[in-house]
């Protein structure tokens, strides 16, 4: 004890410093604290005393107490920063990381069942000598319907209602627009195309119909083509695309852009031709609608038609979808259910 030290703070003090040493954690750090240097603190109760001291006696116990303040509270600062050192060090240690086990892998992400579809009709028709054209979505009434033998006042629009923007632009009905896009493109020279796309209508969206899905046109223009040169392409590409042995047949039908015109059906690959429920018991499955190109459409795409004959066809990739994996509401496409996308590989 200094020789100007008073007996009473100098106990207060070390009875402080006592208490601060068995300061376990930082709540306990709190609470001394509290009880020392608070307002009601030990400590502070002893500046309160000096008023009832003697004169002389006033100077040395101040000066006592204020020196006692100043040591404790630094003492209180290297306690707390010792007791965070410690909690940290303990916090660290109880979520250590082992750097040694195996990550956690992300879920990995899926191709859309239209994607993978689109993906494998890209490939048997690759491998026939067809390339990938691409039109857009938004047409003219013109593209959409009237260069393709379908004017104003022909039933067929009937068939196909129309999302309009204004009296002249439509969004596309079907992905047949790009037939005379690539005609014009490329007229005089032959050409071997198919055309993939979404297509829009105003129905009424059901199990069995949506207002948008995709389609995929085929278009094939040179001399001497005939309808034998169809079939033979229908018939390889639906034997790649559902199985070898795949029976496969044309009905007659009618579409203003080609003639004649056919319906192709393939024998159902659920029941194998026997019968059921997908196939409507019937054994065959629709794929596409198809036919030679009419001399209407050939002329507006920039082919003399006396010179130059062509096949087209088309049909939906949701539909191939569901006959093959057996869905049976075409809502499921766009619902964006991770449940059913998961099952897309």
């Amino acid at each position: 004890m200094e020789p100007d030290e008073s007996p009473v703070v100098n106990e207060a003090r070390q009875l402080a410093e006592a208490s601060l040493r068995e300061a376990g954690d930082l709540a306990a750090l709190e609470r001394w604290h509290a009880a020392e240097l608070g307002r009601s603190g030990r400590i502070t109760l002893l500046l309160r005393r000096i008023g009832g001291l003697p004169a002389d006696e006033r100077p040395v116990f101040g000066a006592s107490v204020n020196r006692a303040k100043t040591w404790l509270e630094a003492a209180h600062g290297a306690r707390l920063e010792e007791l965070r050192e410690a909690a940290l060090a303990a916090q660290l240690a109880d979520q250590a990381i082992d750097v040694t086990l195996p990550g956690t892998r992300p879920p990995r992400g899926r191709l859309h069942p239209s994607t993978l579809i689109l993906r494998r009709v890209y490939a048997v028709f690759a491998d026939m000598g067809f390339q990938v054209y691409q039109s857009r979505d938004v047409e003219t009434d013109a593209f959409n319907f009237e260069l393709l033998n379908i004017p104003r006042h022909h039933p067929a629009r009937d068939m196909q209602d129309t999302f309009y923007i204004d009296d002249d632009r439509l969004l596309r009905t079907h992905t047949s627009p790009g037939q005379i896009h690539a005609m014009r493109q490329y007229a005089p020279e032959p050409i071997r195309i198919i055309l993939p796309g979404m297509c829009y209508r105003r129905e009424q969206i059901t199990a069995r119909s949506e207002i948008q899905f995709h389609q995929v046109e085929g278009l094939a223009v040179d001399r001497g083509i005939t309808m034998a040169d169809l079939k033979g392409t229908i018939e390889s590409f639906a034997r790649r695309m559902f199985g070898a042995q795949r029976a496969v047949r044309f009905r007659a039908s009618y579409f203003p852009f080609t003639e004649p015109s056919a319906e192709v059906d393939v024998e159902c690959f659920l029941c194998d031709g026997r019968g059921c429920r997908v196939c409507k018991h019937t054994g065959w499955l629709e794929i596409m609608g198809c036919g030679m190109v009419h001399p209407v459409v050939l002329t507006n795409g920039g082919y003399d038609p006396a010179v130059f004959s062509g096949f087209a066809f088309g049909g939906g990739i949701e539909r191939t979808a569901m006959q093959q994996r057996g869905i049976t509401d075409i809502r499921h496409f766009w619902a964006n259910d991770l449940r059913f996308l998961a099952q897309s590989q």
